[in-house]
């Protein structure tokens, strides 16, 4: 477990993830030293890893999915951990009670969805069946959960999705491998300067193209009561409930779905009696069915494979 000043500095990293050292020591009111003493193996040891997830809504081509996978109980982690190393899952959890796989897919067109739909599940012999959930809106208020009572403001985002540039792949994939690498690493290795580095990784980010993230066992930070709600809303209600229900402090994702559940909605609460209180809180009045689905491990979360997978 980590102790109270770590999980401070976490929570603030969690909030934003390529703050310097400086800055989180000074919205804790700690020293700069310490943050650094404390935060720096955290790093070093993988207990934090700092990355970056695309908003598959910004990227023509993109597909996102959600898929609820029943498999054969003996072999559940296998096919969990076949499905974490592959590069298009974002995450991949072991839910329900024990023989069902929920995975996250960023899929890039159509016959990437149609050879994972079409080839790869059918031919996993330990796989019996599966449901699949396109996401037609991601609810991008949900990326703030820092696992405190109130979420930071998301005042500072523009709702206009930038127009892309030919470097933002590049810098793209140096902010997945490393999150918080400085401007300057990014700039070498996009051929351009660190001013442009600096001014596109802004506009992706204000823009909600792109989500900068800080991995960590949520376990650490004294969550678990960690759930999948898969709810049925009357269309007319379907978007106004997924606004409010992604600015929830304890929910950390939230997506509009075609399927037989069209929100499907991941909460992290300190623990069941917490997770109740959520289920029973009134958020969910405007939802006409509910069915609950708990995580029991995860095996991938934004877009990075857990160690021991």
């Amino acid at each position: 477990m980590l102790d109270e000043t770590e999980r401070r500095i976490v929570s603030v990293l969690l909030a934003s993830p390529r703050a310097s050292w400086r800055a989180v020591g000074e919205e804790l009111g700690i020293s700069e030293r310490t943050v650094v003493r404390r935060a720096l193996p955290l790093f070093q040891d993988g207990t934090l890893r700092a990355t970056a997830v695309r908003n598959p809504m910004h990227f023509p081509g993109h597909i996102p999915m959600a898929l609820r996978i029943r498999c054969r109980p003996n072999r559940i982690r296998a096919v969990a951990a076949t499905l974490a190393k592959r590069p298009d899952t974002v995450t991949v959890d072991i839910i329900g009670g024990g023989d069902e796989i929920c995975a996250l897919f960023q899929l890039v067109g159509t016959e990437a969805r149609n050879l994972l739909l079409l080839r790869d599940l059918p031919a996993t012999a330990a796989v019996e069946s599966w449901t699949s959930y396109t996401m037609l809106r991601v609810f991008p208020t949900a990326f703030l959960w820092n696992g405190k009572a109130v979420k930071p403001s998301f005042a500072t985002a523009s709702l206009v999705p930038p127009s892309h540039h030919e470097v933002d792949e590049a810098l793209i994939a140096g902010l997945v491998a490393d999150g918080r690498a400085s401007y300057t690493e990014l700039a070498a290795r996009c051929g351009t300067s660190a001013l442009t580095a600096r001014r596109r990784v802004d506009a992706l980010v204000r823009g909600l193209s792109l989500r900068l993230a800080i991995e960590v066992d949520v376990g650490l930070l004294g969550v678990h009561g960690e759930a999948l709600l898969w709810l049925n809303v009357a269309p007319g209600e379907l978007n106004a409930t997924g606004e409010v229900l992604s600015q929830h402090p304890s929910v950390r994702f939230a997506a509009a779905t075609t399927g037989r559940a069209n929100l499907v909605v991941a909460v992290a609460a300190a623990d069941l009696g917490a997770l109740y209180g959520f289920l029973t809180g009134g958020e969910l009045d405007r939802s006409v069915g509910m069915e609950v689905t708990p995580i029991l491990t995860t095996m991938k979360r934004t877009g990075l494979v857990r160690a021991g997978v």
